[in-house]
C-alpha cells in the first residue's frame, strides 16, 4: 500500500486508533456507509462478498457518512449496533467521516486523487432518480452519494471506482476484485 494511505491516521467504530497499515499488501472495497439510505441493503453483499474472500487477502472497510441527506445521523455505537443487529456485518468499520466538501476526510481526499471517476452501470439513471427526489448529487471527482465504492489493489492504489448505484456483488465489482486477488496469490 502506499505510504500515503497507510500514513492517514483512522479511527475504528469503536473508537481506537488506526490506519490501512493493518491492511497493507490485501485487496481492500473500501466505502462510505450510510444506515438510512434507499441503498443501505447493499450491507447484505458487502458482508458476502467479505465472507467468501476473505479468507484469500480481501478486506470490506466500511466508512459511515452523513454528508448525503443526513442518512447517518447515529453515533459510532448506534452504527456498530444497527449494522450487527440488521445485517450481521463482521468486516471491519471505522469512525463517521466526511467523503466530499471541504470537511472531507484525507483518505478520501487520496482516493479520489488516484481514481477520479466512478464507473457507472450502463443502464444507471441514479444521478437523474437523485435529482427528481429533490436531491443535488456532487459532480465528479466527488463523491455522488453514500456506497461509492473503491478497490485498492494488493500494491496500495486505487484500481477501480463504482459509483453508489452499482451492488456490491455486481460483476464489475467481483471481477475486478478476482483481478486483484490473482495479483495477490500470483
Amino acid at each position: 500500500m502506499t505510504e500515503a494511505l497507510t500514513e492517514i491516521p483512522l479511527t475504528s467504530i469503536t473508537g481506537a486508533p488506526a490506519s490501512l497499515a493493518n491492511y497493507a499488501g490485501h485487496v481492500l472495497l473500501i466505502v462510505n456507509v450510510a444506515s438510512k439510505c434507499g441503498l443501505t441493503p447493499q450491507y447484505e453483499a458487502l458482508e458476502s462478498l467479505f465472507q467468501t474472500y476473505h479468507n484469500r487477502g480481501f478486506f470490506v472497510l466500511g466508512f459511515p457518512s452523513n454528508d448525503f441527506a443526513e442518512q447517518e445521523p447515529g453515533s459510532e455505537e448506534e452504527i456498530a449496533a444497527f449494522c450487527k443487529s440488521t445485517y450481521d456485518v463482521t468486516f471491519p468499520m471505522f469512525a463517521k467521516i466526511a467523503v466530499s466538501g471541504e470537511r472531507r476526510h484525507p483518505l478520501y481526499t487520496a482516493l479520489i486523487a488516484q481514481c477520479p471517476e466512478a464507473q457507472k452501470r450502463p443502464d444507471s439513471g441514479f444521478r437523474e432518480r437523485l435529482v427528481s427526489r429533490g436531491r443535488n448529487p456532487a459532480d465528479p471527482p466527488e463523491v455522488m452519494w453514500n456506497f461509492e465504492k473503491f478497490i485498492v489493489g494488493p500494491a496500495g492504489t486505487v484500481t477501480a471506482r463504482f459509483a453508489s448505484d452499482v451492488p456490491p456483488d455486481d460483476p464489475m465489482i467481483v471481477d475486478e476484485i478476482e483481478k486483484q486477488l490473482k495479483i495477490l496469490w500470483g
